[in-house]
């Protein structure tokens, strides 16, 4: 069966067509995957409400991810909306316009569907599982970096164990604290501590001293991968699966969050869309990984980035979906 999941967050809107296996394993081969920048949570932590600006940039980017799925033949469509679409105050004109733009393409298509973080952190788990080659013995956390939120799931690979969401991101830290070009110390330490405090509150409710493997999933994940492996272009085959020991990653997030904007622009594998937040989202990061090594006593001293997440969950959810039982939830 071929189907859409579409991904909306406080910084990108993504795609996955996909072929899902059905019936049978769930597996998903990709069609189509396109990320765009839209800002849409710009200025919601402040404003608490999506901006014109920003609704017309994301219905732009719907619009031309509803060709593509024309054009492809979907199905099914599931729209995920995240951290920034359970903040605001006008969520439903957002609706409206996602709703009339996908809905011609699908007669089931419910319209946009604002997940609680748990959701959003599990559907991220199932996403990294399926691809990535984990040891059936080792406590896996995965750490899902956005705009607006970040996803702490921690489990096996046969399941999630626990999982919670927390309002950090790079996006929302960027206009929170990081505004000198380039940050100012005092910008920085501000936006570690906070880091800390997230954690803190993350490990009075998560066993996180429990972890043997840490991978990192989203933009900012990937971008301080593609920076640390050194790549003259974004390759998402080279990055997807590298690990790298804690100090490599350290020092790629020391140099983007101390470049100037123009500096990060320059970098050949820098996506334009995160050129403003990349330096926030390094931090948190960074701080998240420190931590991880402290708390663990020092067992963890790497972080895999992986390519495959939130978008991979939604497109095998479509297919547990389908297949649930008579009378099961759907």
């Amino acid at each position: 069966m071929r189907v859409a999941a579409i991904d909306c967050g406080t910084n990108s809107i993504r795609l996955l067509i996909a072929d899902v296996d059905l019936p049978g394993s769930g597996s998903v081969t990709d069609v189509v995957r396109r990320m765009t920048v839209v800002r849409l949570g710009e200025g919601v932590d402040t404003t608490g409400e999506f901006s014109p600006q920003a609704l017309e940039r994301t219905f732009a980017a719907v619009e031309d991810y509803a060709e593509l799925i024309r054009r492809h033949r979907v199905e099914q469509i599931r729209f995920v909306a995240t951290s920034a679409s359970r903040d605001v105050t006008n969520r439903e004109e957002f609706f409206a316009g996602v709703h009339q733009r996908l809905s011609p393409l699908c007669p089931d298509f419910a319209g946009p569907e604002v997940i609680r973080g748990s959701e959003e952190a599990g559907l991220s788990f199932a996403g990294a599982a399926s691809v990535l080659d984990w040891d059936p013995e080792k406590k896996v956390l995965v750490v899902d970096l956005g705009g607006g939120s970040t996803e702490f799931v921690l489990g096996t690979p046969q399941a999630a164990e626990h999982a919670i969401s927390t309002d950090m991101g790079c996006v929302r830290f960027t206009e929170r604290h990081m505004r000198s070009d380039p940050p100012q110390e005092t910008e920085c330490s501000m936006a570690a501590f906070e880091t800390l405090s997230f954690l803190e509150d993350v490990s009075q409710v998560m066993p996180l001293h429990e972890t043997e493997t840490v991978i990192g999933v989203a933009g900012t994940v990937t971008t301080v991968a593609a920076h640390a492996l050194g790549l003259e272009d974004y390759d998402a085959e080279a990055i997807h699966g590298a690990e790298l020991d804690l100090d490599t990653i350290q020092q790629s997030v020391d140099q983007l969050v101390n470049s100037t904007r123009e500096q990060r622009a320059a970098m050949p594998f820098m996506h334009p869309g995160r050129v403003d937040v990349i330096g926030a989202g390094a931090l948190i990061w960074g701080t998240i990984l420190d931590y991880l090594n402290k708390h663990t006593g020092g067992r963890v001293t790497s972080a895999i980035a992986s390519e495959h997440d939130i978008l991979d969950g939604i497109a095998m959810s479509m297919a547990a979906r389908i297949h649930a039982p008579a009378g099961a939830e759907k």
